[in-house]
Order: structure tokens, then sequence, then C-alpha cells
């Protein structure tokens, strides 16, 4: 038999799923109260007589059969029914808090939306922001209560746990300035997705308690390790040790055991710092962003001149409020120039993404008119004239080449159809390749991390193409992206491929997205020199000419 929890969630979904299909809204009313009620009772549903059931407030004779129902065969007919039309992310869709059935329809019927990754995706576009029912503060409400489902799965973007690891680190080191205090561990190595915060210092157990205790941070120790929360809700993971093996402990605990074994590293090894012990080994010191036990001990494999991202000189892949962004093209642009860089590209959405504002071609040939009068006035800053075409499914363009040909560049990317297989993403992917106006081919997979898998490429077929093409290939510096994936740079820089490291910023503060984009470079090796948006702007504006010379 079903519990009553059991059944109680099969009534609030068939509610819920019932007035999203615009069923009998007095029905619905009625499931709804019915369960509202009966959560207060304990006795279990299937021992109470049909009379001690329709005496719960709200429940009738047909909540009753459902009861029976759903307690004997474990589902419900109705609810079946409407299960088989609704789709499986739109269920989930329906429990993120703050979101009823009429928003959901909205969601669904307006944005064609049917994921909770493409929902989060969409907020990150801030897309909701014009639909009528919503708004800044319900896109970013919907925003806090998927980052709390995500949350709840114990997994975390690296960039969400950043800012709390940043400050708390900073207060635990002004009160023992004297001590060795480090990040280590995969959050030391900036892994793309954590399960904690994790620090080690040479401080007394009981210090480090009464500091948590101080600073309102739950804490617990045990055998040698505390475990903090931060803000009730980001994992820490503290590693005591003293001060002799400190710089052991910090070594060990920062690479992943793959990379550790192929060091051949025992705990009888003796070195006084890292820099030493990898010279033992015959290294140069290894970036600890780099320990993860994949290329980086590969004779072939880069061992200086790493970008870094104060070494990135425009920013590329940005929309405005042409499109989907929240900022004018003048905020943009003037935004970046205080940010020293030194040219920005404007890539609104093209013309099928009507869900975006996707510019249909005059629109563009507007924002293309604006840009010229734009850099007449912040020069030498300069705006480049781009777009992010959509893919189409036969793999073109968006636009027709006689617009085409009056960008400056640009980036193409799919945004739909993504439940395809291999050959199909395959077919669209290299076709967009081959025409000769793609520039930069936008991230690769369409995955968003923790919330979806992205389409199913060959990395190496598709970087072939590129190689083949002069196409470069996007690192999408968005957390939730950081597409293409940094285990395949190094495939990509010995092909000679170009990589621009983009934030593909919705509004003026996401440029600094490109930090997160720059660590996943560093991950896999990628040099200042196979950057493309590391480029002076002269180096840059000579690429361009010569790509629309090829």
């Amino acid at each position: 038999m079903m519990d009553n929890a059991g059944i109680l969630g099969k009534l609030n979904v068939y509610a819920k799923i019932a007035e999203l299909h615009n069923e009998n809204p007095f029905k619905i009313r009625g499931y709804a109260s019915a369960a509202f009620n009966l959560k207060k009772i304990k006795e279990p549903y299937h021992l109470m007589s049909d009379a001690d059931l329709l005496a719960v407030p709200g429940v009738g004779k047909s909540v009753v059969e459902s009861i029976r129902e759903i307690s004997t065969h474990g589902s419900m007919a109705a609810l079946d029914a409407l299960m088989a039309v609704t789709p499986p992310g739109i269920v989930e869709i329906l429990q993120i808090k703050g979101l009823g059935p009429k928003k959901v329809a909205v969601i669904w019927n307006t944005l064609q939306i049917e994921t909770v990754g493409d929902l989060l995706d969409a907020c990150r576009q801030n897309r909701l922001v014009e639909v009528k029912g919503f708004g800044i503060k319900t896109q970013a409400e919907i925003v806090r209560s998927i980052e709390f489902s995500l949350m709840a799965q114990g997994k975390w973007h690296y960039a969400r746990l950043w800012q709390p690891a940043t400050d708390f680190l900073e207060a635990f080191k002004k009160e023992f300035p004297e001590a060795q205090i480090a990040y280590t561990g995969a959050f030391r190595r900036a892994a793309t997705v954590l399960e904690q915060i994790e620090i080690i210092c040479d401080v007394d157990p009981n210090d480090v308690l009464a500091f948590c205790d101080s600073q309102n941070i739950p804490s617990e120790y045990n055998d040698g390790e505390i475990t903090a929360t931060l803000n009730a809700q980001y994992p820490v993971l503290l590693l005591c040790t003293d001060t002799d093996s400190y710089e052991r402990e910090w070594f060990e605990t920062t690479g992943s055991a793959s990379h550790l074994t192929q060091l051949n590293y025992t705990r009888s090894d003796s070195f006084s710092n890292e820099t030493q012990y990898y010279g033992v080994k015959g290294f140069p010191w290894i970036p600890p962003e780099q320990r993860e036990g994949e290329e980086e001990l590969n004779p072939n494999f880069p061992r200086e001149g790493f970008v870094e991202f104060g070494q990135l000189k425009g920013v590329l892949h940005n929309h405005t409020n042409y499109s989907d962004g929240l900022n004018s093209l003048r905020e943009m642009a003037e935004y970046a120039k205080s940010q020293k860089f030194e040219y920005l590209g404007i890539c609104d959405h093209s013309q099928s993404a009507a869900y975006a504002g996707g510019l249909k071609p005059e629109r563009l040939l507007q924002q293309m008119d604006e840009i010229e009068a734009l850099n007449e006035e912040l020069t030498p800053f300069k705006i480049f004239k781009g777009v992010e075409s959509d893919i189409l499914f036969d793999g073109s363009l968006d636009y027709e080449n006689a617009i085409l040909s009056k960008l400056d560049f640009v980036v193409a990317s799919i945004h739909s159809g993504l439940n395809m297989d291999q050959e199909k993403a395959h077919l669209r992917l290299v076709k967009a390749i081959e025409n000769p106006y793609t520039t930069i081919l936008g991230h690769p997979t369409g995955r968003l991390l923790l919330l979806r898998n992205g389409y199913p490429i060959d990395h190496a077929y598709i970087i072939d193409a590129c190689a083949a093409n002069g196409v470069c290939i996007e690192l999408n510096a968005h957390p939730y992206r950081l597409d293409i994936d940094w285990t395949w740079l190094p495939y990509a820089q010995k092909k000679g491929v170009l990589i621009s490291i983009n934030p593909d910023a919705h509004e003026k503060q996401g440029y600094h997205d490109m930090f997160f984009g720059t660590l996943a470079a560093r991950k896999g090796g990628l040099l200042t020199a196979n950057t493309l948006n590391a480029m002076p702007l002269e180096a840059f504006e000579q690429f361009l000419k010569n790509r629309r010379n090829q």
C-alpha cells in the first residue's frame, strides 16, 4: 500500500497538471483543498473508511475514489493520462517554489521551455523579464529556487562558491595572520563542479572552532578535520595540520589521486615545498588547476605562457537590450571601456530566436548604424559588429549572405532541437563551420553543468572541422556552461584552433565571468598565444580582415 505522503504527492501533482491543461477549475480546487487538509491526518488513508475520509474538509467522492485507486494500484488513471501529454521537464518545473501552473503554462507555451535547465538559462538571459506576469524580482526568485534545488543535490558550480570562500579565507587569515592558510583540494584546482570548499591550515583545531563560533558559523571537529557551513548553505572542509607537515599535506591534498599516481608520489618522498618536489620529479612547478591527472605530465603539454584573465584584451559574444540583454549598447560599451578592455564584440540573437527577441535584418542593420556612431565617439576603443546566429536544423546560418557579409564576425550556436543524436549534431555543426561567414563556434555542446547534458558530439571530429575551416571555438565562460570542456583544449591547440574565452554576457557585469572561463582554460593548458580575445586590438582587426579575405 502506498503511504500517505505518496498519495498526497500524486493528488498535488494531479491538481497542478490539471490546472496547467485548463481542466475543470472546480475539480482542481477540490483536489488542491483536499490535499491541503489531508496533510493533517496521521492515520493511514487506506485504513480509513469512506465516511471518515469524506469528513475531512474538501474531500469529496472523486477524491476518495482517487485515494483508493492510488492505494491499490500505486497510480491514478486521470493523472497518468495528463502525464502522457506533459513533458517530464514541465512536471519538474511545477515543483519549483513560486511557480504555479498558470506561470508554468506561460513558460511552456510562450517561451517553449520544457526543462529546468532551459528555464535557468532563460533567466540568465533575462528572457522572463518582459513576459506578462513576470519581472526582474520573479525571475530572481525562480533562479534562487532552482539553485536551492541544486544545493540539495550536494553539487555546486565553482563560481557559486568562489565569493563566500574568498570572504571566509580573508577573515580567517586576518584572525591568524602568522598562520599558513590556503585553499586546497578540488577548490584549489578550480574544478568546474564541487562538493565543498576545502582549506588547509596549521592552526590548532580548537582555535579554528572558536573562530567559527565567533563568526556564527556552525562547525564540527572530527579527527583533524572541521566541517563547517557558511551562510547556512555553503559547505567547508578545514584540514588542520602542524607547521612541519603543512607543505606536504597541502601538496598531497591539492592534486587528484590520478595526478599523484602519475607522479609516483609516496608519503615517504622528502621535499620542502611543491616547486622543489616537481623539480625532483623532472617537471617545472605545475599550476594547481592543472593537477587533474589528464595531460599535464605529458612531455608535449605546455609548461608556460598560460592565459591569464588580465591578459584578455577584448570581450566577445555579448547581448544588449536589442535582444535579451539588460543593458543598452552604449552601457555595454562604456562599461567594457571602463574595465580597460580594448574592444567589444556585440552578438545579439538572430531572427529565428524569437523567444530571445532575435533581430530581424532591419533591426540588425539599425544596431550596426548605432555601433558605427559609438565607435566614432569612443575611439580608440572599438565595438565590433557581430551576431550570435542560430544554427538552423539544416546547419545553415540565420541570415542571407547579404546580411552576414556586413558583419565583422559571427558566433554560430545551436539553441533549438537539442535532443538530437550525434549524426544530426555533426551535420548541423559541420555545415555551420564550413560557412565562410562563421568566425567562432559557440558553446559547442550546449551543455548546462548540473542541469543539462550537452548533445552528443565527437569533439575531435568537430575540432578537426574547425581546424580545416579556420574557425575558432568558444570556451563559453558562463559558470553553467564552460563549454568547450577544458579537457579538449590540448587537442584543439595541437590542431591550431584558436579559443575565444567569451562571457556570453547578458548584462555588463557578465564580463567578469571570463575570470572563471580563464581558470577552466588554464586547466587545459590554453596559451595566451592561442587565445583569440587575448589579441590586442590591431591584431584582432587583422585577424578579422584575413578571415574576410580567405
